[in-house]
Formats: structure tokens, C-alpha cells, sequence
């Protein structure tokens, strides 16, 4: 499965994210997609609309069973604290370097 948090996504993007996704809400997308599919729908997101930020969550082989990718700007940031995938909303004084 693969979760999508998206900030403002243009109309168009939104179109082509509805072919393989459902919209509980407006700018979160959810599916079960392959790899390569998500792979492909993220390069097309990013060519189309290069400034919108991506909070990507996708079904792995890891402990919790998911991955947490962040793309440009968005307003949470993916730590990894413990081998556990988190979500931060404000953290001060920690660059993305350090969380990655």
C-alpha cells in the first residue's frame, strides 16, 4: 500500500494521481501500487508540478511493515529514532542531515 501527503497539488497532477489512487481527503492518496508504477507516478508528479513536497509512505519488509520518503518541501519531517519511521511536525535545533 502507498499513502501520499501532498501540499496543494496542482489540478492536473491531482487528475493523474486519481487514476491509481483513492482521495479520503483532499491532497492525501492512497493505493496499492508496485514499485515501478510508484516510481513512475512520482517522476511524472515532480516534472510537472518540480515544487510540490511530498510526504510518501509505502509498505516494505521492514519491522513496522512501512517506509517514510519526504520529497521538496513539506510542513513534517520523516526521522528515523530507533530503527522506528516517525513523523516530526516542528523539531528545533535538528537539520535533515542529521534525521536522515
Amino acid at each position: 500500500m502507498t499513502v501520499i501527503v501532498a501540499n496543494d497539488v496542482p489540478p492536473a497532477v491531482r487528475g493523474l494521481l486519481k487514476r491509481w489512487f483513492v482521495e479520503p481527503r483532499p491532497n492525501v492518496f492512497v493505493g496499492t501500487v508496485n514499485k515501478r508504477v510508484r516510481k513512475r507516478v512520482l517522476e511524472y508528479v515532480f516534472r510537472n508540478s518540480p515544487n510540490l513536497g511530498l510526504l510518501v509512505l509505502n509498505s516494505d519488509n521492514s519491522q513496522q511493515g512501512f517506509n517514510v520518503e519526504s520529497f521538496g518541501e513539506t510542513d513534517r519531517l520523516p526521522v528515523r529514532v530507533c530503527g522506528l519511521n516517525l513523523i516530526a511536525e516542528k523539531w528545533d535545533g535538528v537539520s535533515e542531515e542529521e534525521t536522515g
